[in-house]
Order: C-alpha cells, then structure tokens, then sequence
C-alpha cells in the first residue's frame, strides 16, 4: 500500500467525508420506456428523499413531480412501481396522501385521478390499458379496520371523476399481486399473484385472462407456477407470446409460453419452454414493485441480465433459435432493464466496482453504451478508492459461502508496520436480497479510513441459485450469523484482519444478524444495528402484512413455536452480550418499529455496557434524508473510534455513549 504518511489504521484524513456523499449523490431506480421517451426516478437525500421522475429530453433532463409530489407508492411498504408513463403523460403515485395523479407534459400539474382516502388506499405497479383509457395495477385497502389490508387489481378510468374512481376490482382472492401486463393486442392480462406464507421468491403463480366487451376478466387461467416455483416478470413479446422467469430448473431462466389464444383457452394445455437454461439467475427477488432483469427490442431479441456466482452479466438473447450472446460488460450490477422495440435499444440501472449506480442506455446493433445519468458526478481519485474483490470461504457443514472483499486504501496513508487492520463485516438486508459490487460511498467512507470491509452474501441470499436462497429455510439466525463470523475468521486467518477489532453492521434483516451475531457469537468485538431486529416474536405480530407470514420460512410457523422464536430472539439473552452496540433508528419505521431498537437499548444500559442510541424523527424504514445518512455514518465511526481508541481525522459530531 502506497502512503507518504505513517498513521493507525481507521485515524487516516479520507476526502470521502459524509457530507461529501449526501450532497453529491441521488439515488437512481426505476428507469422506464414509452416509445422514444426515457424516463426514471431520482431520490434525493437533500430534499428529505423526495422521489422525483425525471425525463430526458435530448441531451438535458426535465423534472416531471414539481415540489412538493413525492412519487413513491407505500404498497407492501417497500413501495416500487411508483409510476407509469405513456406518450408523454405521466401517472404517479403521490406519497403524502397515496392518490394516483396524472401529469400533462405541458404544464406539469398534477390531477388527481382517485379519491381522498387518507392514505387507506394505496396503488402501485400500474400499467396503461389504452384501449379502454384505464390505468390496471395493485391496490392495498386498509379501510378495514384491524385486519389485513386486502390487495386486488384494479382499473382506474382515466376519465372518471377522481372522487368515485377508486378502481374497479379485476382480480381478487390472492393475498398479493403484482406485475400486471397487458397483451399487445389489448386482449389479455397477464399477471402474478401468491399467497401467505409464501414470499413472492417462494412460490408465485402467473395467470392470464381475457377482456370481454365491460373489461372484466374473462377464461382466466393459471399458466404456471405453484407453492415451490417462483415466477418473475411476465412480459409479452411484440407478437403477443407470454415469456416469463421460472426458477423450476433450481436456477430463476426466462421461459416462453403457448401463444394467447391458446393460454386462454381452456380445452388446450399450455406448453412452455426455457429459452436459455442456464444455472444462472434472470430473476431477483421482487421486494418492491418494477423490478426487471429483460425486455424485447425487437419481435425475437431480447435483452437480459442474470448472475452468476452473484455478478451480473449482460446479454442479447435470440428467443427464436433460443441462442444467447454474452456481452462484453463494464458493468457488474445491472437491473430494472426496459427495452423499446422502436428504437431497438434497451435502458437500465448499472454500476461495477469503478463505478456508481448510473442510468445507461445499450443499443445491442454495435454493443455501445451510454450513460444517462450518474447517481454522483464526483469526480475521485482512485487512489481513495478500494475495489471489491470476489471472496469464497468454507463455513458450517461443508458447504462455502460468498462475500466481497475491501482492503483499506488512502495513497495518503500507509499503517505502521505489523499493524492489521480493523475489520467491519456487513450484513445485507432482506434476508432475501444480496451484496453487489456496484461502487458505494458508503464502503469507500470506510476504506479510506483505514478499514477492511468484508460484504457477504451469506446462505440464504440470491444470485446463487435456489438451493442457496434455500439455506437459509428454517436456519435464519443461524446459517447467516455463521457465514458472518466464518468470513470474520476467513480474513483474520489470511492476515488481513485484526481479530481483536473485528465489527459488524447491518440494516433491517441485517441488523438482525448483526445483533444475533453479537448475542449468541463472541467473534466481533462491537457493532452497529442500523433499525434492526431484536425480538422475532414482536416482529411478527407488529410487522406489516408483505412479511406477516416471512418468517413461517425463515424461522418456523408462528405462534405453534414460539419456542424457536424466543431461542433465536437477541433481546432475551443480552447477558450474551459482552460489547458495545450503537442503535440507528426511523421513529416512523412500520417495518421494524422503533420497540425493537429501544427494548434493546434498555437491556444493554441496565447491564452496564457501552451502547449509543441515535433516532430519527420522521423517517421510515431505510434512511433517505441527508442529515440522517450523514449522521448515521459519522456516528458509526464515532462510535468504533471511542470503543477502540483510534483517533479521528477531522471533525466529527460527537455521539452520546453510555456506560463507556
């Protein structure tokens, strides 16, 4: 490691500084195209994370959400699908009331098109029925007192009074929908739906119907999937022949079924057949709505992304000689791919390990790419920059588990000789969800500083194909918090760790495995719980309906064994615990509620030990304002600096320790 200056590792003066992050940085998801038209979202930290929809016209940008629209639709929570575009008009989701909008593309002034509910009715994932000028996609009730909201698809006319348009029901009876197509044709709707406890990685079911003369759905029938297939993203081909993404084969491929008279009709089987099979992974999990790994741009060629060993690679693939041509990538991280076959070229969010999340378009004739929009345009020397790099380590029963690894790196800085340097090991969320290796602020904050950082993709997460998501059945809180500590030790024992100053945070689900590891492990010697779990049992009785049945899986069916819960459950064996924690909480989290961190908190003051508490009024799940990123960072540095007696280049806002 180059470096004029001697100093500790973690104490090193980085440019990488928190403000430097929130201020330069959007985040970029749902890219989207209508003919010729480019579209997609920005969050934007430094507008308390409004979701704004932006449109490329030439070779500037247009904001289409004027202040204070928040385009973000609260459907499962997680939101996604947040809105739909069509020849120039724009259909939203608002966040603050839940209502759909319509935005002209003269004057950008919202209209509402459904009624006041107080936020009882929630819509996501809509796509445009033009022939019957309606918009289809999800809708959640929760005007039904304390029980479940019930979800259905529903038609939104487009030319009904806003005050009695809250939708017709098209759909009904499954706990969940999503990802509503309509045909080319106008004839047919295609759709997934699944019910609890499965999460829509477990088991999904596609179905398919036809319009009659009222636009109702008519001859509706299951095409494929059940209780153990996933299926993702259905899509129609400019021909009008149904594909999809089947995991059947153990590996999530693309699949194309019997063309659309013949789905709906009942008297003849539907044939479908893999257009690639491959034990690589064209599919994700579908935590949030507008997800997609491939789109046509032309009547036979598609262009796709799929992981493999949990990168993502890009190809074009021929559906009628059922041929893929892998292409030769900058990119390791790739999604939410959308296509237009009139202009035969493909949009979607990529970044690798030299580069951030950006927007970029692929025109598949010449291979070429060109960026769109970058979710930061700093300009850093990559001097400070640490590039992640591909680990595989041995964990319980044989198997091998995966993880990205991030030496320290400052060309300002080298450590004294014989020093190792301190270790922060990160817990992805989800679970069911997985690391990448898209260049991140976040981990450069660390690297910079001196840090290892260590990413795993512990069993149980996607990318690797269905046996390894399934790792984590019935064993989460366990197989995850021993991949965790195995990958801790893989590092230590190749002399790039020291062991005595071993770290792990996580977020969510990792904040979970964060805190088991800290509880029922002795390998990390502090942590940070970014708005995590400590009481599984409270969890599932207060979590919302998108994962009131997760854990059935995850854990084991709820309340017949209560028992496993309690054994799992951070919160009842803090005399476990034996280091210092620091707590980052949302006050409005309906996801993980603000109880879990606080029980926490208070076993942890009563037992004497180092433990910090930062909450955040009126934020929710995740972190989106700029102020909180900021402040959760520094903080987390704090925190660790104090605990291990580093110091701190530069100023930093100083956190609140008790006990220490």
């Amino acid at each position: 490691m180059a470096g004029g200056k001697i100093a500790p590792y973690g104490s090193w003066e980085s440019p990488i500084t928190s403000d430097l992050i929130v201020q330069g940085s959007v985040g970029l998801t749902l890219p989207l195209v209508d003919g010729a038209d480019v579209y997609w979202t920005e969050v934007r930290p430094q507008e308390d994370g409004r979701s704004v929809v932006v449109k490329l016209e030439g070779d500037s940008r247009r904001d289409l959400v004027p202040a204070p629209f928040n385009a973000r639709t609260r459907v499962h929570e997680y939101g996604g699908g947040d809105y739909t575009a069509h020849r120039g008009a724009l259909y939203i989701s608002n966040f603050s009331d839940q209502r759909l909008y319509r935005i002209a593309p003269a004057d950008c002034a919202p209209v509402p098109l459904t009624p006041e509910s107080g936020s009882q009715l929630r819509y996501g994932d809509m796509t445009l029925d033009a022939e019957r000028a309606r918009l289809i996609g999800v809708r959640e009730d929760h005007a039904n007192g304390g029980h479940e909201p019930a979800n259905t698809l529903v038609a939104v006319r487009l030319d009904a009074d806003a005050g009695e348009n809250a939708g017709a029901v098209l759909a009904s009876g499954y706990d969940f929908y999503s990802s509503p197509r309509v045909s080319p044709d106008g004839k047919h709707l295609a759709w997934l739906a699944w019910r609890h406890p499965n999460m829509p990685w477990d088991g999904t079911e596609l179905w398919v119907g036809e319009f009659d003369d009222a636009g109702n759905l008519a001859r509706t029938r299951k095409v494929a999937g059940g209780e153990d297939e996933s299926i993702f993203q259905p899509e129609w081909s400019p021909a009008g022949r149904l594909h999809f993404v089947s995991d059947r084969s153990g590996w999530w491929n693309i699949y194309r079924a019997s063309s659309g008279g013949e789905i709906s009709d009942g008297a003849k089987v539907i044939e479908v057949e893999n257009l690639c099979p491959l034990e690589a992974e064209f599919g994700e999990p579908q935590w949030g709505f507008g997800v997609g790994t491939y789109a046509f741009t032309s009547a036979e060629e598609i262009v796709c992304t799929f992981r493999e060993r949990g990168v993502s690679r890009l190809g074009v693939l021929d559906a009628s000689a059922k041929k893929l041509r892998r292409v030769e990538s900058p990119y390791e991280d790739i999604t939410y791919v959308r296509a237009s076959v009139e202009t035969g070229r493909a949009v979607f969010r990529a970044g690798s390990p030299t580069q951030g999340a950006s927007v970029v378009e692929f025109s598949p004739v010449a291979d070429g790419f060109k960026t769109l929009r970058r979710s930061s345009d700093l300009q850093l020397d990559e001097g400070y920059l640490s590039a992640a790099q591909a680990v595989e380590f041995p964990t319980e029963n044989g198997l091998t588990a995966h993880a990205f690894y991030y030496p320290p790196r400052n060309r300002d800085f080298a450590a004294p000789e014989g020093e190792r340097p301190p270790l922060l090991v990160k817990s992805h969320g989800g679970p069911t969800a997985a690391a990448a290796t898209t260049r991140n602020l976040g981990i450069q904050y660390w690297t910079s500083r001196g840090f290892a950082v260590l990413d795993v993709n512990y069993g149980g997460s996607t990318g690797y194909g269905r046996a390894y998501r399934e790792r984590l059945t019935g064993a989460w809180g366990v197989v995850d918090v021993d991949d965790c500590v195995n990958a801790a030790k893989h590092l230590v024992a190749r002399g790039l760790a020291d062991d005595e100053r071993c770290v792990i945070d996580g977020g969510s689900a990792g904040g979970y495995t964060t805190l088991a590891a800290l509880t029922f492990r002795k390998q990390f010697k502090a942590g940070a719980s970014h708005y995590g779990v400590s009481d599984l049992g409270a969890l599932v009785r207060d979590t919302h309906k998108f994962e009131s049945r997760y854990l059935d899986r995850l854990i084991a069916p709820y309340p017949e064994r209560e028992d496993i819960y309690r054994a799992r459950s951070p919160i009842n064996f803090t005399d476990g615990l034996s280091c210092p924690v620091i707590f980052f909480q949302g006050l409005e989290d309906k996801v993980v509620p603000p109880n879990q961190a606080e029980m926490m908190v208070e076993a942890l003051r009563k037992k004497g030990l180092p433990v910090a508490y930062v909450a955040f009024p009126g934020e929710q799940h995740g972190f989106r304002r700029a102020e909180n990123i900021k402040r959760s960072l520094d903080g987390e540095l704090y925190f660790y600096a104090r605990v291990f007696g580093f110091e701190l280049a530069g100023d930093v806002e100083p956190v609140p320790i008790e006990n220490l």
